[in-house]
């Protein structure tokens, strides 16, 4: 890999051993420290760690197999020397990273942490953290497929022949492998380079094939987390126990599976994932939760390392936590490994929405997804004194007769026993089956999940349920799969509701069984649970980077799980319905398939370019993006925008990367550089003169932080992916209360591979008009490609 607009040696080989401290004032060090040094209440039992220590020294003329005894012997003599005990050292060792990533994760005395943390030769420590778990219509709504299902031939599905041989890994809760979301149908024998394993020596039944070429698990972080609690069977194979890895695994490389439909017909057409042509391979990294978590950094980092080891493509990855420092984050860590080795890293946002400031998998290397919707809903309705209310329900069971039902509130059907606001509720337990049997309950949102409440319902013999949302959950509704009669309303007619119920002696409705609807508007809409910048760790770099549909995704699901994971649930489906970033995620990890088929030399920064900047900001009737309170949403909530898979095919140009760029980046960011000297071998040092943060080459551009009277001056560099052209610079949109300049504003490129640089100038015009956050946008356009980028500016009031 090759550096571009650098004069200095990009040699790989060695490149990431430069990060060997952490920063001079690292949180999690100090952490450690306060525990090694006794502050806090007293000694602290043994946890486990992750001691990362960047990349791999150079071994020339060794075998790759002794290079790895090498490092795992090198992992030991360092814990050895640090706990004065080698026995010791090779037992507290659960996993040594010995291929692309330099590191091993331990169980150790907060004590020995902090003293590694200290070590000349480690980039950072940190805690084995624990992460959480972040179809039919999508396709269609991003123009790959005609309503019918039928693809027309200059969709990108075509243009790129469906991702064919394109390796897609994902590092989530395992595969279902019986799918037919699977099988291999007419593949082909796996490609030569492939190195993967199909890891069943648990588990004989779990067979790979051509489609799904791989499948491994990783569960000793998960294991220290659990401890003392031993691992069965279940958890020693890839095999996805609770449905979400083989939901985002079909959503990103599925093949295309006929009549798939979802609980009695919702939702019916063709299944398949981005790239369904594409190999696929499955890394499980998340379990049962453990502590309110499924998936541990150890695991992830190792699932890491063996997706790059094995050759894949893309790696798809909807796992999260909260923005940390980039080197005490598994998931950074990993994809700038797998960056370096020219795989592209697409992460899920996050589900802590819609607050501010609550975007996850930030490092700039990673391609961050939030999740909006798409133009289809599940409605069903309530109906009472003369009044039609919609709301949401894929409920498969529905009221007959034409005869109304009395509709009374779960505190009326309170159980002996039970408190009033638990009966409000409904909780298991709660409802009292002489007051509620045969009748419609109405439960008020909140405490337990929604499926829950209508099990409530049902096991007190209710006909049906009406779910109402609080105050705070507004008009957030949900599609889900009731064990029941059941309909989801919105506060406002919750509100209708309650003012019938308190004014009628008897009051009575129905619950009408809900349909499947197409070409709703607006659409797509953010959805509210999307987690939103501004990045916390850097806000130079906007976060999230594209939207895609995250709302109501049909997808394959696990033969070991109901469709509502509940263990009072025993309905088993081969299609499910979910909604989160973790399936938005995929989405664009398919797209990044097709790409990578279309154009295999292109760079993971440079796909991640070509679908942002082919991104779009309107919704399908050209309006702004909305957001879920229905105001115009911003890219702090959708980054450059709606992914619209044909355009990113041909970008025109690309804003294009490689591993020196970010290693620049995070010189910037004030690593200490006085270690390297030792560990280098001449292949990389920081720049004498830091680079800004903000002139990055990103495809988004934000200027940070200005102030009235002073310009600030950002630099890109673009490069030629297609014809010969001429393209001109516009400021579609300048940000309120701030001229935006351009130069030069036209640049000539003569052959693909050609790169020009521009710099843009932000001056507030006058700072009373507006402070904090805003927005508008640059395009470069030769006449038949706009090369879209937002521009994001924060604006300082007076202090």
């Amino acid at each position: 890999m090759e550096a571009t607009g650098s004069t200095r040696p990009a040699a790989a080989a060695a490149v990431l051993l430069v990060l060997l401290c952490s920063l001079l004032q690292s949180p999690a060090a100090a952490a450690l420290v306060a525990v090694a040094t006794g502050v806090g209440s007293g000694k602290a039992a043994p946890s486990s760690y992750v001691v990362y220590l960047g990349d791999h020294p150079r071994r020339d003329g060794v075998s790759p197999e002794e290079a790895s005894r090498q490092a795992a012997g090198s992992h030991h003599d360092l814990l050895a020397a640090v706990i004065r005990d080698r026995e010791k050292a090779r037992e507290a060792i659960f996993y040594s990273y010995t291929e692309h990533i330099n590191g091993f994760a331990a169980t150790l005395e907060p004590a020995h942490a902090a003293a590694l943390a200290k070590h000349p030769g480690v980039v950072s420590v940190f805690p084995n953290r624990g992460r959480k778990l972040q179809t039919t219509r999508s396709w269609q709504f991003m123009g790959l497929e005609r309503a019918a299902g039928d693809v027309p031939p200059w969709s990108a599905w075509e243009t790129a022949t469906y991702g064919e041989d394109t390796i897609i890994g994902n590092l989530d809760s395992g595969v279902w492998p019986e799918s037919k979301s699977f099988d291999e149908g007419e593949m082909g024998p796996i490609p030569d380079d492939w190195k993967g394993i199909c890891q069943n020596e648990h588990d004989p039944a779990f067979h790979c094939n051509s489609k799904l070429i791989g499948a491994r698990y990783f569960n000793k972080g998960y294991a220290a987390a659990a401890a003392p609690l031993p691992l069965d069977d279940g958890l020693r194979t890839p095999r996805d126990e609770n449905g979400h890895g083989t939901h985002t695994l079909s959503t990103a490389g599925g093949a295309a599976v006929r009549n798939a439909a979802v609980f009695g017909g919702y939702g019916a057409g063709t299944a398949r994932g981005g790239s369904p042509r594409a190999r696929v391979a499955a890394y499980r990294v998340c379990f049962r939760p453990v502590n309110g978590s499924e998936c541990f950094d150890a695991d992830v980092l190792a699932g890491f390392e063996a997706a790059i080891a094995d050759g894949v493509h893309v790696i798809s990855a909807s796992v999260g936590g909260d923005a940390a420092d980039y080197l005490e984050d598994a998931v950074a860590i990993g994809s700038l490994h797998a960056v370096k080795a020219g795989v592209t890293v697409v992460c899920s946002a996050g589900n802590a929405g819609p607050d501010p400031g609550t975007v996850s998998n930030v490092a700039p290397w990673i391609l961050t997804v939030a999740a909006s919707s798409v133009d289809r809903e599940f409605p069903a309705f309530a109906v009472f004194n003369r009044t039609r209310i919609q709301g949401r329900s894929l409920s498969e069971r529905w009221l007959h007769g034409k005869g109304f039902y009395i509709i009374i509130y779960g505190a009326e059907a309170v159980a002996p026993g039970s408190l009033l606001k638990d009966a409000q509720a409904c909780l298991l337990g709660s409802l009292d089956p002489k007051k509620a049997r045969g009748k419609i309950v109405v439960c008020v949102r909140g405490a337990i999940p929604r499926v829950e409440k209508g099990e409530a319902v049902r096991r007190a013999g209710g006909a049906a349920m009406i779910l109402v949302n609080d105050e705070v959950s507004g008009n957030d509704l949900h599609a889900d799969p009731h064990v029941l009669p059941a309909v989801h309303i919105s506060y406002a007619d919750g509100l209708t509701l309650s003012d019938y119920l308190n004014n009628t002696q008897i009051p009575s409705g129905f619950v009408i069984k809900g349909k499947t609807i197409i070409g709703t508007r607006p659409a797509p809409v953010m959805a509210d649970f999307s987690s939103q910048g501004p990045n916390t760790v850097n806000p130079e770099i906007l976060k999230p980077d594209i939207t895609a549909p995250g709302v109501n995704v049909i997808a394959a699901w696990t033969g070991a799980a109901a469709p509502t994971d509940r263990p009072f649930d025993r309905r088993r489906v081969a299609f499910n319905v979910l909604s989160g970033t973790s399936m938005s995620c995929p989405h664009v990890s398919g797209i990044a398939g097709l790409i990578k088929t279309l154009h295999p030399e292109w760079s993971p920064a440079a796909i991640k370019s070509a679908i942002m900047t082919s991104a779009t900001d309107l919704d399908a009737d050209r309006n702004p993006i909305l957001n879920s309170s229905h105001l115009a949403a911003t890219p702090l909530s959708y980054g450059a925008g709606h992914v619209f898979p044909s355009r990113a095919l041909d970008p025109g140009l690309v804003y294009d990367m490689t591993v020196v760029d970010y290693l620049d980046f995070l010189c910037a960011l004030g690593y200490n550089a006085t270690a390297m000297e030792t560990f280098n071998k001449g292949s990389f040092v920081c720049p004498s003169t830091a680079m800004a943060l903000h002139d990055l080459n990103y495809p988004s551009i934000t200027a940070h932080g200005l102030h009235a009277g002073t310009t600030t001056m950002v630099r890109r560099r673009v490069k030629s992916v297609g014809l010969p052209g001429t393209y001109t610079a516009a400021v579609v949109k300048e940000p309120e209360g701030v001229h935006v300049g351009v130069t030069p504003a036209m640049l000539v490129f003569r052959e693909a591979g050609e790169e020009k640089e521009f710099d843009v100038s932000f001056t507030v015009k006058d700072p009373a008009t507006v402070t904090g956050y805003t927005f508008g946008a640059l395009v470069w356009s030769d006449g038949s490609h706009q090369v879209r980028s937002p521009l994001v500016v924060k604006i300082m009031g007076d202090e």
